[in-house]
């Protein structure tokens, strides 16, 4: 008997410690990327580039959080220079880099991780990425304008120097 008791206080001890954990809970970074929860409509231009054509961009994203509220996962339509496509995206903080993560993609084909970091009002996400053959800086900057808007341009630059202005426009949250 005192065997069976020692082995089960010995399984219960080693258990406690993981039935009494909580589960995590979003912090300060995740309640950071909430100003973009919400449906947005936007307008812009892109500018002719190796990228592609230019000419006017509008759009409309729902962003929406993913259960445990430690991402937020956006869908949209989108129509530019190239046509129509759908839209996605997914808002996340990496604690271990100290990182903002944004992952996009499209029905084009086209899918693209940046990271990014927030200083203020002001948000600035990088990559890089291959561009007829040779990497090319991606910079992209958000300026949130309370409250309930939003302008946006993205850079390239193939030295990290000197920029090229590829797209701009503003987006305006949709209020019910």
């Amino acid at each position: 008997m005192k065997r069976l008791f020692a082995a089960a206080f010995a399984v219960a001890m080693v258990a406690a410690p993981a039935t009494a954990q909580e589960a995590p809970k979003p912090g300060a970074e995740q309640a950071r990327i909430a100003y973009f929860a919400g449906t947005w409509e936007f307008a812009g231009e892109a500018k002719a580039s190796p990228m592609g054509p230019g000419g006017k961009m509008t759009g409309a994203d729902t962003c929406e959080w993913f259960a445990g509220g430690f991402q937020l996962v956006c869908r949209g339509d989108a129509t530019g220079p190239r046509g129509p496509a759908k839209t996605g995206s997914v808002w996340a903080y990496d604690p271990a880099r100290q990182v903002y993560t944004y992952f996009g993609y499209t029905s084009m084909g086209e899918a693209f991780y940046v990271t990014g970091t927030v200083d203020g009002k002001v948000w600035t996400w990088q990559a890089e990425f291959a561009v007829e053959g040779a990497m090319m800086r991606m910079r992209a900057t958000i300026t949130e304008e309370p409250p309930a808007a939003y302008s946006f341009k993205l850079e390239a630059s193939a030295d990290g120097t000197s920029w090229m202005l590829m797209e701009e426009g503003r987006a305006t949250k949709r209020t019910r």
